[in-house]
């Protein structure tokens, strides 16, 4: 991407907190409660024709596995790729019970080490903006066969007055003032930037809104495994918030179900 280009706001907010956090803390809390991207975003993909059986694909900053799994239960050969290896681990955990085979790869998003042209897919989901995204988009295009897609993705939850993601993010920022990724609405259009002066063309984008169901106990554990709490806070203070978030959970959303209201959006763009 070139120098001129604009800083987003956020990204500098997540690569302020990335200097901070460890992923590696909260891999068990992240591998059983973090919800993976829906059905729904796997659907849409398979009807724009871009997830094929048998055509390979790079799933980046994989951690546990969610969109690498997805792809290779739809028969994709897949290579998941991140720098933690505690997350792969968990990762295969999870494939070998859902009946399927990834390959995992450590390495940085920056410096795959994979061979040129090697993929149809790359994928990126809810990871982009921790990475060098210059360096990132360069390299998805190397290793990008030509025509191939590289798709940017996140799956967030969408604080509106008074719902649950707000008052868990009014928590969040109590127990972590320094955490500063509240507020957002699902919608990323720096990554239409970054395709767009990476190279990449025919850039399309969608978005759909869904409840992901969780309950006390799962909406808890997906808090702790989150850049704000268990990736960042140390032991003791994780267990702080936990206890408090129980209390406020009991108090203002009584009963154990709890949709949470989700933004699924991402942005495709082909390689040349």
């Amino acid at each position: 991407m070139p120098s001129q280009a604009k800083p987003d706001p956020t990204l500098e907010n997540i690569k302020d907190l990335g200097r901070r956090i460890d992923w590696s803390k909260t891999a068990g809390d992240y591998a059983q409660y973090r919800a993976g991207f829906p059905d729904a975003f796997f659907e849409r993909l398979a009807g724009m024709g871009i997830i094929r059986a048998g055509h390979a694909a790079l799933d980046l900053g994989c951690g546990t596995g969610t969109i690498a799994r997805g792809l290779a239960i739809r028969g994709m050969q897949v290579t998941g790729l991140d720098r933690l290896q505690a997350m792969m681990e968990r990762a295969a955990r999870l494939d070998r019970e859902a009946g399927v085979m990834v390959r995992y790869v450590t390495a940085t998003a920056e410096s795959t080490g994979l061979g040129d042209q090697s993929f149809d897919l790359v994928t990126a989901g809810q990871c982009w903006p921790w990475f060098d995204s210059r360096r990132t988009a360069s390299e998805v295009r190397r290793v990008l066969k030509p025509g191939g897609r590289l798709v940017i993705a996140n799956f967030d939850w969408i604080p509106l007055p008074g719902n649950v993601a707000d008052e868990t993010e009014k928590l969040i920022m109590t127990h972590n003032p320094a955490w500063k990724l509240n507020g957002g609405m699902g919608i990323h259009p720096l990554y239409v930037r970054v395709l767009g002066l990476s190279g990449y063309r025919n850039i399309e984008t969608f978005s759909f809104d869904l409840d992901a169901p969780y309950t006390h106990e799962s909406w808890r554990g997906r808090i702790r495994a989150s850049a704000g709490i268990g990736a960042d806070l140390e032991l003791g203070a994780v267990e702080r918030f936990d206890a408090e978030m129980a209390a406020m959970l009991d108090e203002k959303f009584p009963g154990d179900s709890l949709p949470v209201h989700h933004r699924v959006f991402a942005a495709i763009g082909v390689a040349p």
